[in-house]
């Protein structure tokens, strides 16, 4: 048999113990220590900060320095068909960045690098390098790319009244319509403009055309685009539609106009430009393979 009294005291001290288990509970799940959490060291923090920023300068400067050797000493030395080392080398110079850090900071900062920070590091330094290179071979710092074509090319030919020109082209090639005789009437002429990041007029434009009668380079006639002005003004193309404009970006392109003959006979006729420029620090090159197809009409009997 168990009295009163005895039964109170051990309901009090069961419920005095239960609530000092809830107390230490609720410590435990407040407490950082208890979970693992390293306190807060405001010095310690600070330091890391510190390593942190050096180490950002440390692989600004690093990566600065490996793309000025690539555009200054590399480049230079290394030919177009070769031109991948130019990203492959500086990029894999990454995996020097740990050892500079090693050899040039001091102890106290490397006790706070990871291998999160080699991470950072190695973004780092490629997206730099990308930029810089971007802008190391780029004007005013580099040109590596030939003058382009600045809008179309096309064919016109010259009646000695007008100028027409034809609405035939598919990218590379012009296929132009002629009656019974098989000839394309008048003079006739190749029409393009190149543009330039830099100067357009500082290359050498070479024009050959080959034919049934063989191969010949052509000079370009600089006096026909201010001799026929106006008449370019009021020509029209064989469906009568607006013929291109040559110049779009006016006076920083470079317009060429070169006669390919008279009467010119049915058959394919073949037209390589080639435009060869002195960039920095190579000799840029680029070269444009057009046809002109002259057919006869199929008359319907």
């Amino acid at each position: 048999m168990v009295d009163l009294n005895t039964a109170m005291a051990a309901a009090a001290t069961e419920r005095r113990k239960r609530v000092e288990g809830e107390e230490k509970e609720k410590k435990i799940r407040r407490s950082g220590a208890d979970l693992g959490l390293e306190p807060f060291d405001p010095a310690k923090y600070a330091e890391k900060e510190k390593a942190d920023t050096i180490s950002m300068w440390l692989v600004l400067t690093f990566t600065l320095i490996v793309s000025l050797l690539m555009r200054y000493v590399l480049m230079p030395s290394t030919s177009e068909e070769k031109t991948d080392i130019l990203y492959l080398l500086p990029l894999t110079a990454m995996i020097l960045i740990p050892q500079i850090h090693r050899t040039i900071l001091p102890e106290k900062y490397l006790e706070h690098f990871t291998k999160g920070t080699w991470v950072k590091a190695g973004f780092l330094h490629t997206f730099t390098f990308l930029a810089m290179s971007f802008l190391l071979v780029n004007p005013p710092l580099g040109d590596i790319v030939a003058p382009q074509l600045s809008n179309e090319w096309s064919i016109a030919t010259d009646d000695g009244v007008e100028l027409l020109f034809d609405d035939g082209t598919k990218k590379n090639t012009i296929t132009w319509t002629v009656d019974s005789n098989g000839k394309l009437n008048g003079q006739v002429w190749l029409l393009f403009g190149l543009a330039d990041n830099v100067n357009s007029d500082g290359a050498e434009v070479i024009v050959t055309l080959t034919n049934n009668n063989g191969s010949r380079e052509l000079s370009a006639t600089d006096s026909f685009w201010t001799d026929n002005e106006q008449r370019l003004l009021n020509s029209t193309t064989t469906t009568n539609s607006t013929i291109p404009n040559f110049s779009p970006h006016g006076d920083k392109d470079q317009p060429f106009a070169i006669k390919l003959g008279a009467d010119l006979p049915e058959g394919k006729h073949s037209i390589s430009v080639e435009i060869i420029e002195q960039g920095d620090p190579w000799v840029n090159h680029r070269t444009y393979n057009w046809n002109l197809i002259i057919v006869k009409e199929i008359v319907q009997v």
